[in-house]
């Protein structure tokens, strides 16, 4: 049990708070007519044998006269105390105080300095009629600052730790093969543990929960939780992880449980293999660099098809919208959920900016054949809101990111479907959630609730073309981040009328943009593996070129990931890919983007774009240095 260092008889804390305090009484009732005393000595007049001289030497704390930062004067206890015994000829403040400065002692809380051993906090006042002159005197509070130093570093924080796709991965295995991995992961985790002074204990077959000090959990985050390469290392394919979630900082201990579950919920969203922080200030993670785990069950599908299909017919009306430069699956997952609301026969649109999408030819295709009355300007939904509208956010998790946050202000219900692994800034208030970063896209997960929906049949050959092209989109064309269930979900688009090669031709672009997506490649670079590419802003209507680019450089032998800077209005918008080597969402998270493993993106305000690639490069070099240490931590 962790018992905190402030617990401790009072009567120890009393004397040296009496006798401390009788000091600073001293001190500050003599105050005025020591600094009338310096000023005259410092002034010319004799200050051998004077009254001042007897007046200092007798305080009982260390004091010393300054000229400037030179020691002019100091009494007996500040050659005791703070020069060890010997005397030193005028010297240098700095030389006995690092770090002194009058201007912070002159203030009213000090400045906390440490010498020969002792910590002490130093008072200045400027004497008045001489120039650079003061009385500095000494207060020794070693006791009380070391006191509340192990207060501070005793304090609880508590941990979630949870074995990643429990059930998907010990569901076939024999029970000699599930008892050695969780032998396994049991001895690290007890051994990690046992290196602090808190405790572990295992509350169910997947979960633990551990209370540390919070000395424990700085070093935690100062080795960056390597008990996460530790885990992954025992099973050679590396679908063996933990997730785990920190809260600390807290005012007591179940403010800490309560930001170590936010902490575990959010790591868990994020795809797992990862360590989620929580304090008083915000969110870190560390890790994360492992795929998602595949869900092989069908039921959540149609628990949240049967909850969405409630919430819809609840509503007076549907604004379905996605992120800002929505591309196909943004657009295609948008267009199946209005589907779902035809089918529960509630006015529906898609709120979609045309002037700023990656889209464009999908929506050309649906105004051809005469549905554009199914997507609206944003702004122009605003009066068409009531209490009773619902809305639908569909390829995106984060508020900033958002079609438009003026809608999502103005609606008191709100629904997310999404893939992407969770950050900072999300929508924290939804009434239903599907959130599945193991998902390849957006429209594989509205494919699946589309086919527990009632009357599925009605779905069109063209919103199933839609719904192909966001999943094509998100694959890059089936070759990356899928499973099982996505070549399921184009296989029922294939039998509801998808074609194709129809579908391969919304990728195509124009001749103008092939020669702009030709150019960026070409000016490429590669550093520590990773191909980086910046241009000045391009052509309007040109911005599906960045994202091609980006994809285009992977297929360069050697390059592990991309990063792809324009310029755009004044910022920098960055595309990144990777081969999942590399997490390019943890790369770019720090710039303010988001994403997932292999695809993520940020937008940089009033930055040009010399400026976004020192920023890419220096966040590419600390995650690199990550790499290296948590090998480093391995061979250990």
């Amino acid at each position: 049990m962790i018992i905190p260092v402030a617990i401790v008889n009072p009567l120890c804390l009393i004397a040296p708070a009496v006798a401390m305090l009788a000091v600073a009484i001293l001190v500050f009732v003599n105050i005025r007519r020591l600094r009338r005393f310096v000023a005259a000595n410092l002034c010319g007049r004799k200050f051998e044998d004077s009254k001042l001289q007897y007046s200092l030497a007798e305080l009982p704390v260390p004091v010393m006269l300054l000229d400037g930062k030179t020691i002019v004067w100091y009494n007996d206890l500040f050659r005791e105390q703070v020069l060890a015994g010997e005397d030193a000829v005028q010297p240098a403040v700095d030389r006995f105080l690092p770090g002194f400065d009058p201007a912070v002692c002159s203030r009213p809380h000090g400045q906390d300095l440490a010498a020969n051993g002792s910590r002490f906090t130093a008072y200045a006042s400027p004497v008045k009629g001489a120039s650079g002159g003061s009385l500095v005197y000494l207060i020794d509070d070693t006791f009380f600052k070391d006191t509340l130093d192990e207060y501070n570093a005793s304090r609880p924080a508590y941990l979630n730790i949870v074995i990643d796709s429990y059930d998907e991965l010990f569901t076939d295995m024999k029970d000699s093969e599930q008892a050695h991995e969780l032998e396994a992961i049991n001895r690290l985790l007890e051994d990690y543990f046992a290196e602090t002074t808190g405790f572990l204990r295992r509350v169910s077959n997947n979960r633990y929960i551990a209370v540390v000090e919070e000395r424990d959990a700085r070093r935690m985050i100062e080795k960056r939780f390597d008990i996460l390469d530790k885990v992954r290392a025992l099973n050679p394919s590396g679908m063996l992880t933990i997730s785990i979630g920190l809260g600390h900082g807290g005012k007591t201990l179940f403010e800490c449980q309560e930001m170590a579950r936010e902490s575990i919920d959010i790591a868990l969203g994020r795809g797992g293999d990862q360590a989620a922080v929580k304090t008083v200030d915000g969110f870190e993670f560390y890790g994360g660099v492992s795929h998602g785990v595949e869900k092989r069950s069908h039921v959540r599908s149609r628990i949240i098809a049967n909850a969405l299909a409630d919430q819809i017919r609840q509503s007076d009306s549907v604004i379905i919208m996605g992120h800002r430069m929505s591309d196909l699956d943004a657009l295609g997952s948008a267009i199946g959920v209005l589907r779902m609301c035809k089918m529960c026969e509630v006015p529906s649109v898609i709120a979609i900016q045309r002037n700023a999408t990656l889209a464009g030819a999908l929506l050309d295709v649906f105004d051809e054949a005469g549905e554009e009355h199914n997507f609206i300007e944003p702004k122009e939904t605003l009066d068409l809101i009531t209490p009773d509208t619902l809305l639908i956010v569909v390829d995106t998790y984060q508020k900033y990111l958002l079609e438009s946050p003026e809608i999502y202000a103005k609606c008191k219900r709100v629904v997310v479907i999404d893939h992407h692994r969770m950050a900072v800034g999300h929508i924290d208030n939804p009434v239903l959630l599907y959130h599945e970063p193991y998902a390849s896209s957006a429209s594989e997960l509205v494919c699946e609730l589309l086919q527990f929906m009632p009357a599925a049949d009605n779905i069109t050959p063209l919103e199933a073309q839609a719904l192909l092209a966001g999943i094509m989109l998100d694959t890059r064309s089936f070759a990356l981040h899928v499973g099982v269930r996505t070549f399921e979900a184009a296989a029922w688009l294939r039998s509801r009328g998808a074609k194709t090669a129809e579908t391969k031709l919304l990728f195509n672009v124009s001749k103008e943009e092939y020669e702009a997506r030709a150019s960026i490649v070409e000016s490429a670079y590669i550093y520590k593996g990773c191909a980086v590419a910046i241009s000045d802003e391009l052509e309007p209507g040109m911005s599906v070129v960045l994202p091609m680019a980006a994809n285009d450089l992977l297929t360069i032998s050697g390059v592990d990931a991309s990063f792809v800077a324009v310029a755009k209005n004044g910022g920098v918008n960055i595309s990144a890919r990777s081969m999942g080597a590399l997490n390019v969402q943890v790369i770019l998270e720090p710039l303010g983007g988001g994403g997932h493993l292999t695809m993520a993106g940020a937008q940089l305000k009033d930055c040009t774009v010399k400026q976004a690639e020192a920023r890419i490069r220096e966040q590419i070099d600390r995650y690199r240095a990550a790499q290296a240490q948590s090998k480093a931590d391995l061979r250990l």
